[in-house]
């Protein structure tokens, strides 16, 4: 991971730029989807607050893979994994996708927060919205639970890359439907940036790459705005500035 300098540098580049405008580098980089992460969302703070606007979450990726509690063959942490969340980090976690129990809580977003941690991205649910939301610390996941990570899921692995898919549990088959948006895989150090619009992945070899496409983006996108409030139309504005 590189020197602290450089992290705050690249985070306080990054961190200017909108979720969309991201997006929108990554796919001029033939990243998919453009890193999307689909259907995590903003829980804390309410969608609804005033603030959430002004949310943007952006910092180097803390991988947490949990597994069932039943799975007795994965990997056991000797440490409680918000215990080593470096500091300024992004912690990403990975839920089994037939939990319906929450992986992180209110007790655990102040164990976070002392240790200084930017927020956290759940491929699963999280709880104590109220909690959350009080400690104005932000979290995005894919849905909420009243019960908690006990007796249903444990922390398996920290620091590994991971493949966050959309994928659903069905019960009846007992098997996963997933569908053909591809899943994303998170590595330990990767950019992680969200907002009210959804959360995408930087890899860290692009990140530069992705800073400048960002800045031409929003320039050209400034411009057709212009053209589009003055009455000029989207197609000839798109033409225009974006020559289709």
């Amino acid at each position: 991971m590189s020197d602290p300098e450089d992290l705050a540098r690249t985070t306080s580049k990054l961190v200017d730029f909108s979720t969309c405008e991201i997006s929108d580098a990554l796919i001029k980089l033939k990243v998919p989807h453009g890193g999307y992460i689909p259907d995590i969302n903003m829980l804390s703070p309410s969608p609804s607050s005033p603030f959430a606007s002004s949310i943007r979450l952006c910092g180097p990726a803390y991988t947490v893979r949990m597994v069932m509690s039943s799975d007795v063959s994965a990997p056991k942490l000797s440490e409680h994994f918000v215990d080593t969340i470096p500091e300024g980090s992004v912690i990403v976690i990975s839920a089994p996708p037939k939990a319906k129990n929450a992986v992180w809580g209110g007790l655990m977003t102040a164990g976070a927060k002392a240790r200084s941690a930017k927020g956290v991205v759940i491929s699963g649910r999280c709880r104590d919205l109220s909690e959350q939301r009080s400690q104005n610390f932000p979290v995005f996941a894919r849905g909420h639970s009243t019960v908690g990570q006990s007796p249903f899921t444990r922390p398996s692995e920290i620091n590994v890359p991971m493949v966050l898919s959309h994928i659903k549990w069905n019960a009846q088959s007992d098997t996963t439907d997933e569908d053909t948006f591809p899943g994303l895989t998170v590595h330990p150090g990767d950019w992680i940036v969200a907002d009210e619009d959804g959360v995408v992945c930087v890899p860290r070899v692009v990140e530069d790459e992705v800073i400048e496409l960002a800045k031409t983006g929003r320039h050209i996108d400034d411009l057709c705005m212009k053209d589009i409030r003055a009455g000029k139309g989207v197609k000839a504005s798109f033409y225009l500035h974006r020559g289709k």
